[in-house]
């Protein structure tokens, strides 16, 4: 399963207005018929996070997590492009030369299933880009953040979700990288899109891995305009970034606050209304973690119980 923006124009009857650059994209009354064929109205609604997509599979024979990594046009093709786009705007008619009008990736470089081919080469999205994933080293400085939450010699990741007996209570684990093998999640904390959610601090970084659709929407309104803004705007559920729906065919329906209207991020997310307790159960291991990493950290906090995320401090 793969977030692509290609499914943002599915919530709502959507019309873009392109303004090379920038455009700006606005939900209306109107469901439209690609939400309707895939059967919105009996999909799961589940919370939008606003993190950094990443992606669990095998990499040098075990599990390893994945950064999202866009492949993206040169300066020429994305010219032609947009100029393309301003007279058309129909970037399904655009033909892309794949083999030279992007720029280059690393080799381990591999690209999100759901990306349409052709001839054996993967087709860019109405963006104009090619989404897919590089595999997170361990010493890759450019993906500090997504290291600090995994160990590959025990081969578990740092997760936050729902406990298990308490849909009320969140629960911060290790969890085995083998359970959440093909499988999209997002990464957020204090260094990724400004820190929506108040993770750690400059000093003392805190970051956490949510899978996609974790956080089910229990009292989602009808699906129209109004009834969207005023839940968003007045139900403590609402405090969110945007809503995806999951439908039976595989298909990712959102909506964001923006299309709305109403701005992001917010003072008080739904996220920072819940408690949070520790269940790392890392006995087995401690002694061999690094002194300053993310699980040492949160073994000595293990089985504390925390008002909201932001009050998590770390014994540092």
């Amino acid at each position: 399963m793969t977030v692509l923006t290609t499914n943002l124009n599915r919530s709502l009857k959507i019309r873009p207005r392109v303004l090379l650059p920038p455009f700006k994209v606005l939900a209306t009354e109107t469901i439209s018929h690609k939400a309707l064929d895939a059967d919105i109205h009996s999909a799961i609604p589940t919370e939008k996070v606003d993190g950094t997509c990443c992606y669990v599979t095998t990499y040098k024979g075990q599990p390893y997590l994945w950064a999202r990594l866009d492949r993206k046009p040169n300066k020429l093709a994305e010219k032609r492009f947009k100029n393309f786009l301003h007279s058309k705007q129909n970037s399904k008619e655009f033909f892309w030369n794949v083999e030279e009008d992007f720029k280059p990736v690393p080799e381990c470089w591999i690209p999100a299933k759901e990306i349409e081919q052709l001839n054996g080469n993967p087709m860019p999205d109405e963006n104009g880009h090619i989404p897919g994933w590089v595999p997170v080293e361990k010493n890759n400085k450019q993906y500090c953040w997504h290291s600090s939450v995994v160990n590959y010699e025990f081969e578990i990741a740092l997760v936050l979700r729902h406990h298990s007996d308490d849909p009320g209570l969140l629960e911060i684990s290790a969890v085995p990288l083998s359970d959440l093998l093909e499988q999209t999640l997002e990464l957020i904390g204090t260094n990724i899109n400004g820190n929506p959610y108040g993770l750690g601090s400059k000093k003392h970084p805190l970051h956490l891995l949510i899978p996609h659709g974790a956080f089910q929407i229990r009292n989602l309104p009808t699906l129209k305009h109004n009834d969207l803004l005023s839940w968003f705007e007045g139900c403590r559920e609402g405090k969110i970034e945007g809503i995806v729906w999951h439908c039976s065919d595989g298909c990712l329906i959102k909506v964001h606050r923006h299309h709305l209207g109403l701005c992001w991020p917010i003072p008080d997310t739904y996220m920072n209304s819940k408690p949070v307790i520790i269940n790392m159960n890392l006995n087995n291991y401690v002694y061999a973690f690094d002194a300053k990493c993310l699980f040492n950290h949160f073994s000595k906090i293990d089985n504390q119980k925390f008002g909201r995320l932001k009050d998590i401090i770390l014994n540092v």
